[in-house]
């Protein structure tokens, strides 16, 4: 598990916050399809936070995208380094992913994000701005379409309607289960939609999530815990209790 400190320079407010996704935002790359589905990596992101102990955790799970088998993974920890403010939570949670990312021992491949990539009120979800910051192929994988419209796709497994903002596509609702609730998805960097769509298909065999993100969210989630339990005087102290002398 790797320890991360908030960057130097990171953004400390809201208006710093703005400026740097307005100018990483010009650096998006939208012509390149990505790579085929089932070839390759896929890579899942996800964090866990506890605010009250000023904690974040996340994890990268490399899957091989024909078997999706787990090929390796990595988690970090590090302080909380944004406050929450809705449209830029990943300022929250970048410095832990990429620090996360970079201590895999393999190439992540394509990277999905349990979040937004277009599909965001300043076009600059999670995603994209960790695509843009690593240059990897990057998606979003939603659970909820934010403040976004769709018509509810048909019921079969691979249905899709447009996700809108007004009359702009955004990503897609895609069903991933016959008759239960879409994901969404959205572009981040270096993949069309397309594919996007396709490579969450590829990813979803059994489950309405794709399997990068149930990986990542349990890894996470159990990283949060043993860091937490580290800084938790009682758990210290039931520990040493525990240890025979």
């Amino acid at each position: 598990m790797t320890t991360v400190r908030i960057p130097v320079g990171w953004p400390a407010d809201e208006q710093q916050a703005r400026a740097l996704q307005d100018e990483l935002r010009t650096k998006v790359v939208l012509d390149e399809p990505g790579p085929p589905p089932g070839t390759g990596h896929l890579t899942g992101v996800d964090v866990a936070y506890d605010d009250e102990r000023d904690v974040v955790a996340a994890a990268a799970v490399v899957l091989d995208a024909a078997t999706l088998d787990v090929v390796a993974e990595a988690t970090a920890v590090g302080r909380i380094s944004f406050p929450y403010v809705p449209g830029l939570l990943a300022f929250r949670e970048i410095p832990t992913v990429m620090a996360a990312l970079e201590s895999l021992p393999c190439p992540p491949g394509l990277v999905v994000c349990d979040g937004y990539g277009l599909a965001h009120p300043r076009r600059f979800g999670l995603a994209s701005h960790l695509g843009v910051l690593t240059g990897l192929p990057t998606i979003g994988v939603a659970k909820n379409p934010f403040t976004f419209t769709y018509d509810d796709p048909g019921a079969a497994r691979g249905s899709a309607a447009p996700l809108l903002a007004g009359t702009e596509e955004v990503g897609r609702a895609l069903r991933t289960r016959e008759a239960v609730k879409p994901v969404f998805v959205s572009v981040g960097h270096r993949v069309s939609l397309d594919n996007a769509c396709a490579h969450t298909l590829a990813s979803t065999p059994r489950y309405r999530l794709p399997e990068t993100t149930r990986r990542a969210d349990a890894l996470c989630r159990a990283a949060l815990k043993e860091a937490t339990a580290a800084r938790n005087p009682r758990a210290e102290r039931a520990a040493a209790d525990s240890e025979p002398s």
